[in-house]
């Protein structure tokens, strides 16, 4: 009888030894998290594009047209910070300098952050290059399939567990410097041009932004208020 209950309370000692272990002494369980089995990597990546410009009689071509408004987009949006224009050393230097700044500034970006200068042309290639830093979101490619899901004694995630998630997420992601850290609403483009416009209706002052026509090179004021936009 005495030797029952000794082995009992040995029993009891080790269950309660082992009730007061530390959380930390789980931590070898490997994560089933999506976000640690497939992270998310952000990077600084150059955008640039190159436009042919023949003064501003001539303009943009459509097709420049459309590149400029790309990368005007993509800059306001996860831009960081200067957008630099470069344009071909020459006598026509200071006209595709000035037309591009104004241009830019039409288009929202702020004055001061539109950084200008000129380049050698060695190869004879005399387009204007439009670009800044970037932001890039990437996680790695899923397609693992070499482990026999239908022969799981682990009861562990595939290698494919949440990858598509993951990658969905790095490219629907509006701002990929969003996933490193947040941004003050009141250093974004957007916002800066949102207390102009709300400035100017306070006012009772005309809101709209100013554009050019690609066709006569002429400003012209676009339709309706941006308030909001």
């Amino acid at each position: 009888m005495t030797k029952d209950v000794m082995r009992l309370a040995a029993l009891a000692a080790v269950l309660l030894a082992g009730s007061c272990a530390a959380p930390g002494d789980n931590d070898g369980i490997p994560t089933m998290e999506p976000t640690a089995l497939h992270p998310i990597a952000v990077h600084p990546e150059h955008q640039t594009v190159r436009l042919s410009f023949s003064g501003n009689s001539a303009g943009l071509a459509a097709e420049d047209e459309a590149n400029l408004d790309s990368v005007v987009r993509d800059y306001l949006s996860n831009g960081d910070g200067s957008l630099s224009v470069s344009v071909p050393e020459g006598p026509e230097s200071s006209e595709a300098i000035t037309y591009f700044g104004e241009r830019l500034a039409h288009m929202g970006v702020p004055r001061s952050r539109i950084l200008v200068g000129t380049h050698p042309v060695g190869d004879g290639d005399r387009r204007v290059e439009v670009g800044f830093i970037g932001y890039v979101a990437r996680a790695k490619n899923c397609g693992d399939w070499s482990e026999n899901l239908a022969l799981s004694t682990d009861n562990m995630p595939s290698e494919n567990f949440g990858c598509a998630v993951q990658n969905n997420i790095a490219t629907m992601v509006a701002n990929p410097r969003d996933l490193d850290e947040s941004r003050r609403l009141d250093d974004a483009p957007d916002a800066a041009r949102r207390a102009v416009v709300l400035g100017h209706y306070e006012k009772g002052e005309p809101s709209q932004a100013v554009k050019h026509t690609s066709d006569t090179g002429n400003e012209q004021s676009a339709p309706g208020s941006d308030i909001g936009n």
